[in-house]
């Protein structure tokens, strides 16, 4: 019988479940995908019930055709999406047009962008310890909204949980929540133990506090102890044995961050001062940038510090993206080409981000490196706001340079203008990290976006830095195995499960004097972007 830990990762499109050897080899995998539902403009949703059935079906996929297992744990990540449950444990509707199965919040909803400015306002002392800003994207002001223009279902719910968190209380009916979503995403203040009371009264959720914080959590416990037992209820819907022991959860970037930042390079492990010069970057639909460090670190528009958040005993740091797989994939689906190219890309049995790289060869034939092929077409890439580091939801996207044409070539190079934007986002968010006393230099990357040969080429030329691909390139779901091996004994804590199961594999070096040479000027003028923006408003304030 073979012995495995299983990791379960959701993202916003899809449920996937990893079977891994406690090594950390990746045995099967499966996925499924999730549905979401956009009722109104800047409005998200999703069901639990549909996550749960996606769950449950990758999970037994992933082990189908293994043979006999033993499973030795169980680990859980996800999006940090709000979740919504009655008494009973069945959804209480988050839409605003009432369906009842609609119960998430995903994280992407922009709903609370005025109850987010509100508090923001507030100068509260908690929101040092989120960036300097609360985001729209966190769970305070998502509740407020709710509170205040879905009352009774404010009422009705009877527990308000991060989507990390309702999976490990569907898989083992425990209520108890993960340290990493509730210090970063619910201003739970994990290096006091507590949450600060005075700041829910003073932005009107005292009744959180006069309910002793039941509705949001009362037992918090670090990622991957040990929650619970799979209940035999689970086990049934998974098809594996009950008893299993199920780790605390963690948000799913951060779970990729458990599964790249303390692998070895060059057969060394990091100490403190190698790992103060990484950052992981984790990329999928948005992107988010974890860095860690012994000392506390305030860095302007940078979420955290998060104390033990992801790694034991360290303070996290987490930079940013709202859209970068979900730009680039807006950008490319919205052009006029698309259609003809997603078809002929088809037929010839590639994806269309083949096809577009091929096209940027094609095009690059003959220049001394491909980015020179946008030296006059830039983006701005805050469509859907920014998050880090300038921590304004009300940014928008900018393009300077089209042409009168929409061909196949006008959108290779507007794909390629848009991946350098999202690579300069990386770089701003790196240097705002080194400039409160990071020495970041290595980018260990993982994710949907580090499949593309182009992003990796990109943002290692963009940000200068040596960019580390994992051994296991599903690095957010050897993440969640590893809350599983901690939880199941086969690790004794969560650093050792990162030096047994994790491995760098392939390096990118960063280009040459003329690369830089070139990427800095480009970089000039996405920064420049922004002032831009800035004056914009300012001139239509005049009208």
């Amino acid at each position: 019988m073979q012995d495995i830990v299983i990791g379960v990762d959701v993202g916003t499109g899809s449920a996937r479940a990893g079977a891994f050897s406690p090594q950390g080899a990746l045995l099967g995998q499966a996925v499924r995908a999730i549905r979401a539902w956009r009722p109104a403009p800047d409005f998200a949703q999703q069901s639990s019930a549909d996550i749960w059935a996606a769950v449950c079906a990758a999970v037994r996929g992933a082990v189908e055709g293994l043979g006999p297992v033993r499973v030795l744990g169980l680990g859980f990540d996800a999006t940090c999406s709000l979740v919504l449950l009655d008494a009973a444990g069945n959804p209480v509707s988050v839409s605003p047009d009432g369906a009842a199965e609609q119960d998430v919040v995903l994280w992407m909803d922009h709903r609370a962008a005025a109850e987010a400015e509100e508090i923001n306002a507030g100068g509260h002392e908690v929101l040092r310890y989120v960036g300097g800003r609360i985001s729209l994207e966190m769970q305070a002001p998502k509740l407020l909204w709710l509170k205040r223009h879905l009352p009774q279902s404010w009422a009705r719910a009877a527990h308000f949980l991060d989507l990390p968190d309702f999976l490990t209380f569907r898989a083992t009916g425990r209520l108890s929540r993960s340290l990493c979503s509730t210090v970063c995403k619910w201003t739970y203040l994990g290096h006091e133990g507590r949450w600060d009371g005075a700041f829910f009264r003073a932005i009107g959720l005292g009744d959180l506090v006069a309910e002793g914080f039941r509705r949001i959590g009362t037992e918090i416990l670090p990622p991957g102890q040990r929650l619970g037992t799979l209940s035999a209820e689970a086990a049934a819907e998974m098809g594996l044995a009950p008893g299993i022991p199920v780790g605390a959860s963690a948000i799913d970037a951060h779970a990729g961050g458990l599964g790249v930042i303390g692998a070895a390079l060059g057969g060394v492990a990091p100490d403190a001062a190698a790992l103060g010069r990484r950052v992981a970057l984790v990329g999928g639909t948005s992107s988010c940038h974890m860095a860690v460090s012994p000392e506390v670190r305030f860095v302007p528009g940078v979420w955290g510090p998060y104390h033990s958040a992801m790694v034991p005993g360290l303070w996290l740091s987490e930079g940013g993206q709202s859209a970068t797989g979900a730009l680039i994939d807006h950008v490319i689906t919205t052009h006029a080409a698309h259609p003809a190219l997603a078809e002929a890309a088809r037929q010839a049995g590639e994806t269309i981000y083949q096809a577009l790289n091929r096209e940027v060869a094609r095009l690059a034939a003959g220049l001394p490196f491909p980015a020179l092929l946008t030296e006059g077409l830039h983006v701005m890439p805050d469509f859907h706001g920014n998050r880090s580091p300038r921590a304004d939801a009300s940014l928008r996207g900018m393009i300077s340079g089209l042409r009168l044409s929409a061909g196949v070539e006008d959108l290779a190079l507007l794909y390629l203008a848009t991946v350098q934007a999202v690579a300069y986002g990386t770089r701003h968010i790196i240097e705002t990290m080194n400039e409160s006393g990071y020495t970041i230099d290595t980018v260990m990357a993982c994710g949907g976006g580090t499949k593309n040969p182009v992003f990796l080429r990109e943002h290692a030329d963009a940000t200068g830095c040596a960019l580390v691909l994992p051994r296991e390139p599903e690095a957010i779901l050897l993440g969640a195995a590893m809350l599983g091996a901690v939880a199941g004994g086969v690790q004794p804590d969560l650093p050792a499960a990162m030096a047994a199961m994790s491995a760098a594999g392939s390096v990118i070096q960063p280009g040459d004097a003329a690369v830089r040479r070139y990427h800095e000027a480009k970089y000039a003028v996405f920064r420049r972007m922004h002032a831009d923006q800035m004056a914009y408003r300012e001139l239509m304030l005049s009208y």
